[in-house]
């Protein structure tokens, strides 16, 4: 089964409980995946996606 909610900065730092601030860091540093979509100049992500990059993360085997 496959998330496509769309996620903007504010659920990608609550899933990953840091400040919505700390993930557009992230994405300027190109820490972040390519956004899924770009709406209104707003960047989205699916859930599918940031999960999956988390599970990348170094140092964030295991933690959720």
């Amino acid at each position: 089964m496959t998330d496509r909610r769309l996620w903007s900065y504010k659920e990608i730092a609550a899933h990953i409980q840091v400040q919505p601030d700390t993930v557009r860091s992230y994405r300027k540093h190109g820490l972040l995946p390519e956004p899924d979509l770009v709406e209104s100049g707003k960047p989205y992500w699916f859930a599918d996606t940031v999960r999956a990059w988390v599970a990348r993360r170094p140092g964030q085997r295991g933690r959720r």
